[in-house]
């Protein structure tokens, strides 16, 4: 509906506005890849991400079906007590360390 697309964008563009521009230029980039990270490398981007965006892991762990959910969960759970800036630093490293070795589309 046009309300949850109004929503989307107003909460994309408030949690985005407190984001550094390089970390908001590397969320973009990443996108651009030439081929996907490995499942190891998406946790880490994920986890990294939410971190910076939400802060500590906030929401219970999936159930026991949920394999994909458990995993990023962990992963992000494994950040907790990270500061944003350490995050963001982690994000932005990792997306560059990825333009690297795999390219950009």
């Amino acid at each position: 509906t046009p309300k949850t697309v109004y929503l989307k964008q107003w909460y994309q563009r408030r949690v985005r506005g407190t984001m550094s521009d390089a970390f908001n230029k590397a969320a973009e980039e990443v996108k651009g890849l030439k081929a996907s990270p490995t499942d190891d490398e998406k946790l880490a981007l994920y986890a990294n991400f939410k971190q910076v965006t939400v802060g500590d892991c906030n929401t219970s762990r999936p159930g026991m079906m949920d394999f994909a959910g458990k995993a990023k969960w962990d992963a992000w759970n494994s950040r907790k007590g990270v500061s944003k800036e350490d995050a963001e630093a982690a994000y932005i490293k990792l997306v560059e360390e990825l333009k690297a070795r795999i390219g950009m589309a």
